[in-house]
């Protein structure tokens, strides 16, 4: 039988620079999340300092990244769940050239508090650039978890079939993705002609990944601040799935602060792929495609 899990999105939303504050949230809604017995927790992008990278306090802040992510890791061990803390920006220096950076990471920590991956943002937003360092040509990897194959991208990669196919090449059938996606991303243009364009894009592009990977979709986004729910954020997280769609009755169709705890049936990615056949057209020997992982190669 294929696995069940339990798996909690949380849609956080971040006070900006305060990374204390926003931690204690977080802890509380993912003890929440334990006691339900969820298996993984998932926060935002962003979620500890919000994103205001111009703010005079927000790269000193950043430089307390390790720190939270080490009390991460001590929560995971103690709950026993596994966690992704949304992501978490990094202050380091360049190694050549001494200039500070910043890097948005997002890390997959187990069940016992170990570190089984981290990965760092690809593809940047275009207000994004300024501020922070891409990942560039390094390749999207698969990470052994208890919840089975998993890969991680965050908020914009979404826009990128490319980042999907490498990583369901790799035998990943989970995506995870924390995002700080607002409808304030849509130009003045696009909102005169659909105030809920990107709502339209989010619903539309998660469903597609699931059904043209046959893979579940974790998709995690900020929430609005709780006195000011009409604000610009989006909301709408949820665990996308082939066949059945969006998943997380208390986030997914809505921008408030709060959790959904999915049951996730990976019967329904498996029976996806019995039915649609992408990883085994990717996998066979006349597959048309190359991809840039592959070496112009098939898929090993």
């Amino acid at each position: 039988m294929a696995p069940r899990y339990k798996i909690a999105v949380i849609q956080l939303h971040p006070k900006p620079l305060n990374p204390s504050y926003n931690f204690s949230k977080a802890t509380d809604f993912i003890r929440a999340a334990a006691s339900k017995g969820a298996h993984l927790a998932v926060l935002p992008e962003y979620h500890l300092t919000n994103w205001v990278p111009e703010d005079p306090q927000f790269f000193p802040l950043c430089k307390q990244w390790n720190d939270y992510l080490h009390r991460y890791q001590e929560l995971a061990k103690e709950l026993k769940i596994c966690i992704v803390p949304g992501t978490i920006v990094e202050a380091h220096k360049d190694e050549e050239t001494g200039e500070d950076q910043l890097h948005n990471v997002a890390y997959f920590i187990d069940d016992k508090g170990e570190i089984l991956g981290r990965y760092q943002k690809k593809n940047l937003w275009h207000p994004e650039r300024p501020h922070l360092t891409s990942s560039t040509h390094a390749p999207h990897e698969m990470l052994q978890t208890p919840l089975g194959p998993v890969g991680i991208l965050i908020c914009w990669d979404l826009a990128f079939p490319e980042a999907f196919r490498e990583l369901i090449a790799k035998g990943a059938k989970t995506i995870i993705i924390p995002t700080f996606w607002t409808h304030a991303d849509c130009s003045a243009y696009g909102l005169s002609k659909n105030s809920m364009s990107e709502k339209l894009f989010l619903e539309s592009t998660i469903t597609a990944r699931t059904f043209e990977n046959t893979c579940a979709v974790v998709f995690v986004n900020a929430g609005a601040p709780p006195e000011n729910e009409k604000s610009m954020y989006a909301g709408l997280s949820r665990v996308a799935m082939p066949f059945v769609g969006g998943l997380g009755d208390e986030t997914k169709d809505t921008n408030k602060e709060g959790m959904s705890v999915v049951d996730v049936d990976m019967e329904l990615v498996e029976e996806a792929e019995k039915n649609y056949k992408v990883r085994a057209d990717i996998e066979g020997e006349g597959w048309h495609y190359t991809y840039r992982h592959q070496g112009g190669g098939k898929v090993e």
